[in-house]
Parts: structure tokens; sequence; C-alpha cells
């Protein structure tokens, strides 16, 4: 954008210096008529210079909103796949907790039942010692 005022404010000196000429141009049309057409056949180049000038400019301007509005769409969607990462990763890490605190539910019922075993081998231990003491 910066540059587009750059140019706009080049072209707004460009068209001062063309009015001094003008000007110039003018009082040497009233000492001289042949003088006149050239000075009106030099106004009218100035003027469709600025006109190229001016749509080059308006353009750039237009190409610049396209571009604009292009990079606001993709910051967007950006913002929106960052948003459904984070979304994602929020899931994963309740999932990482749930699966470690299931881990550790299984831990304690392994546990359990390790114990439980031993008490039944000891059991049947105890069970068949008194058979065969019998």
């Amino acid at each position: 954008f910066a540059v587009v005022a750059n140019e706009v404010k080049s072209l707004a000196n460009q068209t001062a210096k063309a009015t001094d000429e003008i000007s110039s141009q003018i009082s040497g049309m009233q000492s001289a008529t042949g003088e006149t057409v050239t000075a009106i056949n030099a106004l009218r180049e100035a003027i469709d210079r600025i006109n190229e000038v001016s749509a080059g400019i308006a353009s750039a301007v237009e190409e610049q909103d396209t571009a604009t509005a292009e990079i606001s769409r993709n910051v967007q969607q950006a913002s929106q796949g960052t948003e459904r990462v984070t979304t994602n990763i929020r899931g994963v890490s309740e999932t990482a907790t749930e699966t470690g605190q299931s881990a550790g539910q299984v831990s304690s019922a392994t546990e359990e039942l390790s114990r439980q075993a031993e008490q039944l081998r000891q059991s049947v231990e105890s069970v068949l010692t008194s058979l065969r003491a019998a």
C-alpha cells in the first residue's frame, strides 16, 4: 500500500510540474499562435500519460485488494486449522490421561489378582498338605 501511496505522491508531483509547464506554455501561446498547437499536443500527451499511469494504479490497487482478500481468507483458514489441531491435541491429551488412569486401574487389579492367586495357592497347598498327612 505504501508503494501505491508513493506512486500517487509521485504522480501528484508530476502533475504539479505538468501544471507549471502548462502555465508557461499558455504565456508562450499568447506570443505565438504556432506554439499554441504544439502546447496543446504536449498537454494532451501529458494527460494521456497521467491516464495511463492512473489506470495502472487503479489496476494495481484492484490486484492488491484481491491479494489482501486472499491473504485474509488464508489467514482465516489457517486460524480454523489451528483451532482444529488444538481441539485434537486437547482430545489426545484427555485420552492419554484416561488411558493412564485405566492403566493404573489395570495395574491395581493385577496386583489384587496376584495377591488372591497367592492366597489361593497357599490355601491349595494347605489343603494338599492336610490331605497328604491324613
